[in-house]
């Protein structure tokens, strides 16, 4: 199961955090994967542990906010391999600010990165998949993305891009869904990652968040790779325009 031999994947923001992790399980199973960040020799990094480990990886420099970059690298994408069956729009930002204080830039800045990034290289993957009719397409979004009771404070601007997400990725769903192309979002809970640990949450704060969580721990990032491996894999055959969840059963408390 979960077999991805001989499929192409694409991970954006995928230097470090969750989005290295979900490019190396995705090699694990098979997949050839292109590694794509801002930070290009970070990607590199994470191709030489892929290659190491007998898979087999390429890295681009991509900013996923640049409409001609992502149309460059996906072309490239196309020439060298032919295909592209799996994209992981993981590339992202945070920063806390209170919703009284935040400028029109730092509004456009995180739009622009975690939901107009995403919508460019959902759109871009979903043309070269539709030519061998099979794709799958995983947006990262988060818990707190609207309509389940978790909020942020400092973080409206980055709420209001998840959010987008999830919706978009229901339209895209059944949109695409004729083109036999799966669109999914994973919204993380609490992730032991970089990002995370830059937000420098205070001590006390994060403890009083995983008092309320059933299974009282961060979130590992393999953790939430494994529903990517799922997702991307043809045992999710049936699976699109749904949101998983995976939050150590925040929601459920």
């Amino acid at each position: 199961m979960f077999e991805l031999k001989n499929k192409v994947a694409l991970v954006t923001g995928a230097r470090r955090g969750m989005g290295k992790s979900h490019a190396l399980a995705l090699a694990g199973q098979g997949a050839k994967v292109v590694v794509t960040d801002i930070d290009v020799q970070g990607c590199q990094s994470v191709v030489n542990e892929i290659k190491a480990s007998g898979g087999e990886a390429a890295c681009f420099q991509l900013d996923v906010s640049n409409a001609k970059e992502v149309n460059q690298v996906f072309d490239e994408v196309a020439k060298q391999y032919g295909r592209l069956d799996i994209l992981v729009n993981n590339a992202g930002i945070y920063f806390s600010k209170p919703a009284l204080e935040l400028t029109e830039a730092d509004w456009d800045k995180m739009i622009s990165i975690n939901l107009k990034g995403q919508f460019l290289c959902a759109q871009r993957a979903a043309k070269e998949m539709a030519k061998n009719k099979w794709g799958r397409i995983i947006n990262i979004a988060s818990i707190a993305s609207g309509g389940v009771g978790v909020g942020i404070s400092g973080g409206a601007h980055y709420t209001a891009a998840k959010g987008g997400v999830i919706g978009m990725t229901e339209t895209m769903a059944v949109e695409w869904a004729p083109l036999g192309i799966n669109v999914n979002a994973i919204g993380p809970g609490a992730i032991d990652t970089p990002m995370v640990g830059a937000a420098q949450i205070p001590e006390e704060a994060m403890k009083a968040m995983l008092a309320g969580v059933p299974l009282k721990r961060i979130g590992r990032p393999e953790e939430v790779s494994a529903m990517v491996v799922f997702l991307a894999s043809q045992e999710a055959s049936y699976v699109t325009g749904a949101t998983f969840y995976v939050d150590g059963g925040w929601l459920a408390a």
